[in-house]
């Protein structure tokens, strides 16, 4: 079931005190669908994700959910509406896995704070659902760093939201975990119809993985479209400044960017 909520960014321009990050970016996010967002380092990905959370106010311009901004909303209807895994979490010393997920269904509960079923259910289906149930009564501390990532989004599933933003949810992981995450973002995206926008890093898992990219250089969006229509050698080379070749990805149809070296030219 495809959620029907649209985010999007309307003449956005973010800051950090004199030093603008974004200007005056238009961006609609795909409802139900896998969108990633690519660029190098400093371009702005991170900041605008943080600023699609609400985390970092516009300079001018408006982030918009379902039409009305996002900053009009009360924040405990924004959390059950849209959730964040930011880059690089820090979970508190000695929490065990089925605390942190159950800290997902905070913006669900009332005053009391109390658990209820519904919480209990929710918590038990994002423990299964991310292959961490075994793993509940562990301190996350003591995890691997696949194990902890996929503690973390189980908090996040926790929280069921019908839109997930992640920054760079594979950074510090080695290849099999880097796959194992992107999977499990896709089971979600195609069980639940979670719209999910993250923040990649690799190019070519961006490409394998996502229904839209979203190419930012220097806080503006150069392109953005299915993989197969806007990656090219000259949109590799405009976003991250690197020669290269596009071929189809043997494994998935998508574009695979070959970088060209100096060595190989």
């Amino acid at each position: 079931m495809t959620t029907a909520r649209r985010l999007a960014a309307d003449d956005l321009t973010l800051a950090y005190g004199d030093r603008v990050v974004v200007e005056e970016l238009d961006l609609a996010l795909a409802p139900g669908r896998i969108t990633a967002v690519v660029g190098a380092n400093g371009c702005g990905k991170s900041t605008l994700l943080r600023a699609l959370a609400r985390l970092v106010p516009p300079r001018a311009g408006r982030v918009v959910l379902d039409g009305e901004a996002l900053h009009r909303r009360p924040s405990r209807e924004v959390a059950r509406m849209l959730g964040l895994l930011p880059q690089s979490p820090v979970a508190p010393e000695g929490i065990t896995v089925a605390e942190l997920v159950g800290r997902g269904r905070h913006p669900h509960q009332g005053l009391l704070a109390r658990f209820g079923v519904a919480d209990h259910a929710a918590v038990g289906a994002a423990l299964e659902a991310t292959g961490t149930l075994d793993l509940a009564e562990r301190p996350v501390d003591e995890l691997s760093g696949g194990q902890r990532q996929r503690v973390w989004i189980a908090m996040a599933l926790a929280q069921e939201t019908d839109i997930l933003l992640l920054d760079e949810p594979t950074t510090f992981l080695d290849v099999a975990h880097q796959i194992e995450v992107l999977d499990l973002l896709t089971d979600l995206n195609r069980e639940r119809g979670t719209t999910i926008v993250m923040v990649l890093h690799d190019l070519n898992l961006a490409a394998r993985y996502a229904d839209e990219l979203v190419a930012v250089r220097d806080g503006r969006v150069l392109a953005s479209g299915a993989p197969g229509d806007i990656v090219t050698p000259a949109l590799v080379q405009e976003v991250f400044g690197l020669a290269s070749r596009v071929i189809p990805d043997p494994v998935s149809g998508a574009p695979l960017v070959l970088p060209v070296g100096r060595h190989h030219a």
